[in-house]
């Protein structure tokens, strides 16, 4: 690779975290990356937003997203929403660490002279410009077959952070410098001293790789990894729009971060200290520090009175929520739960969600509003042999063709069309009208209008769970 070569940049949206940290709001099948939390947009689109276009000079192409297969269809609609089309999704069957989505990527390019700007999806950088800045800066490091990765300014003596202590300059590149030593998460005084001393940088987890140089690196100190990614994409196929790995492949990709894996144990590395106003949105306490405050240091979103608070980050997605004379709290409301968390010690709300996991409760991983690749629905009641749920299907979506052992469903449209295909007839149902559907019965229910369809469901019989569902034809490939 030389210096004067026109450089491909392929962004890398890694999109496989859990956000457990964030519960209640983030959860296992809706995670933190999908949700709105800095932004009207989520965390996932303002990532892929913030690649989207050509700026200083820099070219992107469209992003690669590595992505639980789980999400699938969360991360291709909120991509569309954005209008952003990706190169291309992954799935990954299950978890293995950053390593393993880094070597995906760079196998998946395969354009040796490429370089990767891996970044995660569930990051915030407000300073747009100067995050475009560092990747220039990390264009030009790269071009001497560096691996690069991007050092946050500290603002503060930060222990939920590892750091970067930065060497001498690169001869060549200016703000550019060798990494001296990748250090853990330190103790409350040794990271005062690191701020202090001024060669320390928070560690961001982004990167920019040179694809080439990359596999090389991998195959020197991880073969296995590589290994086992290769045979994943070798015995992998399409499915719409997505990626399947081959599941046994992938499992056999040892769990480690490409921080362990390459980055401390290369001879190349190099780090591009930045200010971009980045967090990695890890906990509620991290909302509440970049977020706008009144006169008494309050961060509120939703609908929410205070009376004498000072200090609290007061969400709700739900009820009006009124707190006084509470001091550095967090109270985040949602319609299925509430949390209420000292600011200091929000890191153990994870303590929480494994409590509820062990307990086999389902707040752990699902909200109310549950969200499928036609749109979403969310239970408004349950009784006795009846359920009540709202449907809403976006526009020119449908659900699969189907049937129920033990239960009935009676349908009344509240907004839009619906075309109800019930045993052998189609029929259109408008607003205020209804249709009803036998047990056994074959249907479907689709949108062909412009706007959302919005419908009320009823349901009765013996049984009413989520897994009493014969599909008999999907255009999404589910069974």
């Amino acid at each position: 690779m030389t210096g004067n070569s026109v450089q491909t940049i392929v962004p890398v949206l890694l999109s496989g975290g859990t956000g457990s940290r964030l519960w209640p709001l983030s959860r296992e099948l809706y995670p933190k990356q999908f949700l709105p939390l800095c932004s009207d947009r989520s965390l996932l689109q303002d990532t892929a937003l913030r690649v989207g276009t050509a700026v200083n000079g820099l070219t992107f192409t469209a992003p690669l997203v590595i992505c639980n297969q789980e999400h699938r269809f969360l991360a291709a609609e909120q991509l569309r929403q954005s209008r952003c089309a990706p190169r291309g999704i992954i799935l990954e069957p299950t978890g293995r660490n950053t390593a393993a989505a880094c070597a995906l990527a760079a196998l998946a390019v395969e354009d040796p002279d490429a370089l990767l700007l891996v970044l995660p999806a569930d990051h915030e950088v407000r300073d747009t410009a100067a995050f475009h800045r560092a990747v220039a800066v990390a264009v030009q490091a790269a071009a001497s077959d560096r691996l690069v990765t991007f050092g946050i300014t500290p603002t503060r003596p930060e222990t939920g952070y590892g750091y970067i202590r930065r060497g001498q300059p690169m001869a060549d590149v200016d703000g550019a410098f060798d990494v001296d030593a990748f250090v853990e998460k330190p103790s409350l005084e040794v990271a005062q001293g690191y701020v202090a001393a001024a060669t320390y940088a928070w560690n961001s987890g982004m990167f920019l790789f040179p694809v080439g140089r990359l596999l090389a690196e991998l195959a020197e100190h991880v073969p296995e990894v590589l290994a086992a990614c290769r045979e994943a994409l070798d015995g992998g196929s399409r499915d719409l729009d997505f990626f399947r790995l081959d599941p046994a492949a992938f499992a056999r990709a040892p769990s480690i971060s490409i921080d362990y894996a390459v980055m401390e144990r290369t001879a190349r590395a190099a780090v591009v200290p930045c200010e971009i106003g980045w967090t990695d949105v890890g906990a509620w306490s991290a909302l509440w520090d970049v977020g706008t405050k009144d006169t008494d240091g309050n961060v509120t979103v939703g609908d929410v009175l205070l009376e004498g608070a000072r200090d609290c980050y007061v969400r709700s997605d739900s009820h009006l929520t009124a707190l006084v004379g509470i001091e550095n709290a967090v109270v985040v409301v949602v319609d299925d739960a509430v949390l209420v968390a000292d600011r200091n010690r929000t890191q153990d709300v994870k303590r929480i969600v494994d409590r509820l996991k062990a307990d086999g409760r389902s707040e752990s991983s699902t909200h109310r509003r549950v969200h499928r690749p036609w749109g979403s629905y969310q239970s408004l009641h349950t009784g006795d042999r009846f359920q009540v749920k709202s449907l809403t299907i976006s526009p020119g979506s449908r659900l699969s063709l189907q049937k129920h052992h033990h239960r009935a469903e009676h349908w009344v449209v509240v907004n839009g069309t619906a075309l109800v295909t019930r045993g052998e007839e189609e029929v259109m149902v408008y607003e205020n009208q209804s249709i009803y559907i036998p047990i056994g019965t074959v249907h479907r229910l689709e949108n062909p209008g412009k706007v959302p369809l919005t419908i009320i469901e009823v349901q009765s019989g013996s049984y009413l769970g989520e897994d009493d569902i014969v599909r008999l034809e999907d255009v999404y490939g589910r069974s």
